[in-house]
């Protein structure tokens, strides 16, 4: 857990929207160093407010620790990021990516960007705040696959195998998911983390534990991972999701770098005319995502732990 000095926060509801806007009671100053860089008392308080919008979470006092510790964890990783991006001035992102992301968080929450922006400007933040973050994870992708581009390894017979039963199908299901991945622990450790994992879930619910908790860059947004199609998941997970009933947990899978643990939010079938070309591309790509998301946590891992973070006293 982060251990840091409390920030008083008050509350105001918007009525209207449901959206809580937060007024820091404070003088600004510095909070935490990360590096070179500082993050100010206000920094944290307006990532509390981005994560509270962004999740479509509601305030209260009871959670306002919990909710500190999340913003501070936030901003330490985007710090740590940048400082390395910062480092390789030819990286860049694809603009329909970063419209894409937009359109995603948008919809997350069931408004248009418009509406999101406008909520945004209500609760006193300036939207670049949500703009900045996702060139910032872009940028970080960009970084990672160009650091690892030669160690991902496609298994093209898996792929061929799943175009082969695809090509038999004319209905397929579609799976709302989302994804909590642990640190892994010692054998003898396991399974009293894995019940303190259950545990936690059931207390706060699987959203606010993974924004605490998970490891993976999905964090942020509590874990989501969205609707995936199930030509769309790895051999490896897919017979773990299908069998997993919906509102439930998956059993952990044990990876290089962490626990993975799926929560399936929803399931429905569509029918779909089949391009098998683009169901290729999509096969690919997944498999490359999971890959280079288990290289990005490890390759995070080590500068974090280079990146001298200090907390600055009340």
């Amino acid at each position: 857990m982060i251990k840091v000095k409390k920030i008083f926060i008050s509350l105001l509801f918007f009525l209207s929207i449901c959206i809580p806007k937060l007024n820091a009671e404070i003088t600004d100053g510095i909070f935490v160093t990360v590096g070179n860089r500082a993050i100010t008392q206000s920094d944290v308080i307006n990532e509390i407010k981005t994560i509270l919008i962004l999740n479509n979470m509601s305030y209260s006092e009871d959670k306002r620790e919990d909710l500190q510790q999340m913003a501070v964890k936030s901003l330490i990783k985007k710090n740590v990021k940048e400082i390395e991006i910062n480092k390789h001035n030819f990286l860049e992102y694809n603009k329909d990516d970063f419209n894409g992301e937009l359109l995603r968080l948008a919809g997350k929450i069931n408004m248009d960007i418009e509406t999101m922006k406008n909520i945004f400007m209500s609760n006193g933040l300036d939207f670049s705040i949500v703009q900045e973050q996702i060139k910032t994870e872009l940028l970080w992708n960009s970084l990672i696959f160009y650091a690892y581009r030669d160690k991902v390894s496609i298994n093209l017979e898996e792929i061929d195998e799943q175009l082969r039963t695809a090509q038999t199908r004319t209905n397929f299901e579609e799976f709302l998911i989302s994804e909590l991945v642990i640190e892994p622990v010692e054998e003898n450790k396991l399974n009293s983390r894995l019940l303190e994992v259950k545990n936690g879930i059931e207390n706060e619910g699987f959203e606010n534990f993974a924004i605490k908790n998970s490891i993976s860059e999905t964090a942020i947004k509590g874990g989501d991972l969205g609707w995936v199609t199930e030509n769309e998941i790895s051999k490896k997970f897919r017979s773990i999701i299908v069998n997993t009933p919906i509102g439930s947990l998956s059993k952990p899978i044990f990876l290089k770098d962490g626990i993975l643990i799926f929560k399936v939010r929803d399931k429905k079938e569509s029918e779909k005319e089949l391009d098998l070309e683009e169901l290729k591309n999509q096969l690919i790509k997944a498999e490359k995502s999971k890959i280079l998301n288990m290289y990005s946590m490890s390759h995070y891992d080590r500068l974090r732990r280079s990146v001298s973070v200090k907390y600055f006293d009340e």
